[in-house]
């Protein structure tokens, strides 16, 4: 039952997910990333270099052990989630860079993920005979990651109507499917989740408050608009979790490896909510008209 959850449920859990972000994408979402190219810049610099070097070191600070070392650096090496899109319209951040954010990290994401994921796995050594993830392996990731999507957009590009119809019943469909899978996951591997909670709740929770403050404390300093801050703050706060889990589970074949990115997906949305409530309420008193710094 596990092992039929993880090689084919969630890859298709996954699958769904990323196909309905495909469907609410246009490749105005990508070009509109040269309209606001400081606050995108930016916000991938934290993303990809300086997120990852501040969970390596969480990850020796904490001393956990190899095989969860490499788990959180995989947790931080992922794209953010879609769920930061619906963050950031519930906390009035600038939502059409949020989706431009995650339509250039998806993408660059296949490449980065399988990089840092093989660094993590060459530093802390958890596998004596596996070397990480083989081209074969990272081309699976590809797989994983971009055909849902690109699939997606083809369907809104030929279809647009039936793209519109279809977006609320395939995100219904992905979070119960999601539900489900992890759920069944959770069940069959409850004893090494029980075992690792109380080692990964606190890392995870200091990780993702450093990745909210990150995102949303660093675009401030360097004079990006409120809006366009808690879009970043919530884009790099929320991992895509079930990206980690899938490519931990499906592609490396560890169930270990992939607690972290399991202990987060579950704490990350109420330290989340409650971030967005604090810098929500600074940005409705400071700047009531919301222009967009573009």
């Amino acid at each position: 039952m596990g092992s039929a959850l993880t090689t084919i449920g969630l890859p298709v859990a996954l699958g769904i997910i990323m196909l309905g972000l495909g469907l609410s994408l246009t490749l105005a979402d990508f070009r509109r990333v040269l309209t606001q190219p400081k606050a995108v810049l930016i916000a991938l610099l934290c993303q990809l270099v300086v997120l990852p070097a501040l969970c390596f070191g969480l990850v020796i600070l904490f001393q956990l052990p190899p095989v969860l070392a490499v788990g959180m650096m995989m947790l931080a090496a992922s794209p953010g989630g879609t769920t930061a899109n619906l963050y950031s319209h519930l906390f009035r951040g600038d939502i059409a860079l949020n989706i431009s954010l995650t339509a250039v990290n998806s993408v660059i994401a296949v490449i980065t993920l399988p990089v840092i994921t093989n660094l993590a796995i060459m530093y802390f050594q958890p596998f004596d005979d596996q070397l990480g993830l083989q081209w074969s392996k990272a081309l699976e990731v590809f797989a994983i990651v971009l055909l849902p999507v690109a699939l997606g957009m083809l369907i809104r590009r030929l279809w647009p109507k039936f793209a519109d119809g279809m977006d609320r019943p395939v995100r219904i469909a992905s979070i119960i499917i999601l539900i489900v899978v992890i759920a069944g996951a959770v069940a069959s591997n409850w004893a090494l989740l029980v075992d690792n909670f109380a080692r990964l709740a606190l890392i995870t929770i200091v990780f993702c408050l450093i990745s909210l403050a990150l995102g949303y404390v660093v675009p401030r300093l360097l004079r990006i608009g409120r809006r366009q801050a808690i879009a970043t703050s919530f884009e790099i706060g929320i991992h895509n979790a079930t990206l980690a889990i899938v490519i931990a589970q499906s592609v490396l074949g560890s169930v270990e490896l992939s607690l972290p990115a399991a202990v987060y997906g579950v704490l990350m949305f109420f330290i989340a909510f409650g971030f967005g409530f604090l810098i929500r309420d600074r940005s409705l008193s400071a700047d009531p008209a919301h222009a967009p710094a573009t």
